[in-house]
């Protein structure tokens, strides 16, 4: 991906006058350049070049935008060709500015798609899914559900994903997605998930990038068997199951949290469907800024209520004190899993545990000091032992403080002596994984990203959503985007990455504005290509509304009509076309009326 500050640098330099006249022959008009536009046929001028402000504009045929939608439209470039050639043009260097790992991690991505659907392929289409196939429904789990979340089977084979992959000639990067190892002794690889079904895991947006694998039908190596971190899989911000959970997170306010893959299917089975796993034993800041975006307020721990389960409230405590997080814990009876519980309770049973859910801090006092303040002092002291590994993560500040007066009230004991008895805590540094810079300083801060304009948040929201809609941009409104986050991320999806990818790689700025406006949006049909051709129409009214106010404000000190310049003629005159236009516009689409057009067919 070109980084947008390199693209704004080639639209703040790029000579947009210059460009234009290799291909059109423009006339001057003012401070402006006129021309009979390039995009449709026209005996009266109607094209306008803006230098001041970037830009052209057709009275005629709409057609607008800048240097880059310029040498889309009339050269057929892509975005990225076009931006290319035009950095080309300038000198500038955009090959260097992109991070040197880019290559790397679209090759990883695409053979995690690769293997992603080999696994699904095994598990629905061959002999060698039956095994799979049965274990899943012993697990209670339809088909409909384990297609949802795309799962396969690895046969006990040992190269058959190593093969196919060398086939394709991506057998390099399926080793650097952890997809297949090299053998042990000879040359060659094999694959590192063997007789197991497999589980792919993705991100909030929904592309797969890593796989976990449950082990069937033999019990010759661990029952599960996650891939290591890659390029695009870092597992200590990744939650299993935020890609179906995140609707229902945002519509709650509130998210689930369990530690088995089975156990969140388990809970989508019954229709819970605001679960999330954890993809490792630790719950980390990056877990906690995944679920804040999908704005879950409260976190439910779902866990067994065993002597694991209650090890796991404690393993978890610490990075949810120390943000300070609204956090329940509901415990299962003694011998069930989330998963079971499910299939024999159903959704109201779960919604019941949950509602009498108790806070993170009155479950761990009560748990660590079940008597409080009636309780020895050999117990108070144990109980402080076992509590500090989890107050060790909370730094100084109101959050800390509070939580000292609040084991003070339980202990019996001031919340000086506590402090006191705690005052050699400091709080673990955070690690940093391997895919992670090691500090901020050593990389330079990124500029901080507006959000992109509602309306065409909007309109790329739409796209993404349904495709075909770019067809009914009679106003090719694709070119008018000022957003560059927005414009990438529909360039990345037309050009046949898809939906999943082009938000995987968007910025979160761009990430959080779609996801919001297609929750304004219908989900598709008729509606939604309404909805989205009023969108159109809207933003280019705005557009010629902001021309026409432009025009008032370098018009309105003229003294009287027989002292008008050419300049001032010239503009006046595209303020009639602009009316004219506008008028066009606004009638184009009124129903019933010949711009209105049938049906999209489906593809």
């Amino acid at each position: 991906m070109i980084p947008e500050h390199k693209i704004q640098e080639i639209l703040d330099r790029v000579d947009l006058v210059g460009l234009i006249s290799r291909h059109v022959e423009l006339k001057k008009a003012g401070r402006e350049w006129k021309a009979c536009c390039p995009f449709h046929q026209e005996k009266t001028p109607s094209f306008y070049v803006v230098p001041e402000k970037r830009f052209y504009f057709c009275h005629g045929c709409r057609a607008s935008g800048d240097a880059v939608s310029f040498v889309q439209r009339y050269l057929g470039k892509t975005f990225v060709d076009a931006v290319k050639d035009l950095a080309r043009d300038l000198g500038i260097d955009v090959e260097a500015e992109e991070d040197p790992s880019v290559r790397e991690r679209q090759r990883v991505k695409e053979a995690t798609d690769f293997a992603a659907e080999h696994f699904r392929t095994l598990l629905w289409q061959h002999d060698e899914g039956r095994a799979a196939r049965a274990y899943i429904a012993s697990r209670g789990v339809s088909d409909e559900t384990a297609m949802a979340f795309g799962l396969g089977w690895a046969p006990n084979s040992w190269s058959l994903l190593a093969d196919r992959l060398q086939k394709q000639g991506t057998l390099e990067w399926g080793q650097h997605a952890g997809l297949v190892t090299p053998r042990s002794t000879g040359e060659g690889y094999i694959d590192f998930f063997r007789g197991r079904l497999i589980i792919p895991i993705r991100s909030p947006e929904g592309r797969a990038i890593a796989f976990g694998g449950r082990l069937v039908g033999s019990d010759d190596g661990p029952k599960y068997l996650n891939s290591r971190e890659s390029r695009i899989y870092n597992k200590s911000e990744t939650l299993f199951g935020m890609n179906q959970a995140r609707d229902e997170v945002h519509k709650r306010k509130a998210a689930i949290l369990v530690e088995g893959y089975f156990d969140c299917i388990g809970l989508y089975q019954v229709g819970v469907r605001h679960s999330v796993a954890l993809c490792s034993t630790n719950l980390t800041p990056g877990h906690l800024q995944v679920l804040k975006r999908a704005e879950a307020k409260r976190l439910f721990l779902l866990l067994d209520g065993d002597k694991a389960g209650l090890a796991a409230v404690e393993r978890l405590a610490g990075p949810l004190l120390a943000a300070g997080a609204d956090a329940r814990v509901a415990l299962l009876p003694q011998g069930d899993d989330p998963d079971t519980f499910a299939r024999r309770e159903g959704l109201e049973g779960v919604e019941r545990l949950l509602d009498s859910a108790q806070p993170l801090t009155s479950h761990l006092f009560s748990t660590v000091l079940p008597d409080g303040t009636r309780s020895p002092f050999e117990e108070k002291m144990a109980a402080l032992d076992r509590i500090k590994p989890m107050v060790a993560q909370v730094p100084p500040g109101l959050v800390r403080k509070d939580l000292f007066e609040a084991l003070a009230s339980h202990f019996g004991w001031t919340a000086a002596i506590v402090e006191d008895s705690l005052k050699n805590l400091r709080p673990k540094p955070t690690t940093v994984g391997p895919q992670q810079h090691a500090t901020p300083a050593q990389q330079p801060p990124r500029p901080t990203e507006k959000p992109p304009p509602r309306l065409e948040t909007l309109y790329v929201a739409a796209v993404l959503r349904d495709a075909r809609l770019l067809a009914r941009d009679t106003f090719r409104v694709c070119d008018e985007l000022s957003h560059m986050g927005l414009r990438m991320a529909l360039a990345h999806a037309t050009s046949g990455h898809g939906t999943e990818d082009a938000l995987y790689e968007a910025s979160d700025v761009v990430k959080r504005a779609v996801e919001e406006a297609w929750r304004q949006l219908p989900e598709q049909g008729m509606t939604l290509e309404h909805d989205f051709s009023n969108i159109c129409r809207e933003i280019m009214v705005r557009r010629i509304d902001e021309r026409l106010i432009y025009i008032r404000r370098a018009t309105e000190q003229t003294a009287g009509a027989f002292d008008l310049t050419e300049e001032t003629r010239q503009l006046l005159s595209e303020r009639v076309e602009l009316l004219a236009l506008k008028k066009r516009v606004l009638e184009e689409l009124k129903p019933g009326s010949s711009g209105t057009k049938a049906p999209m067919q489906p593809v």
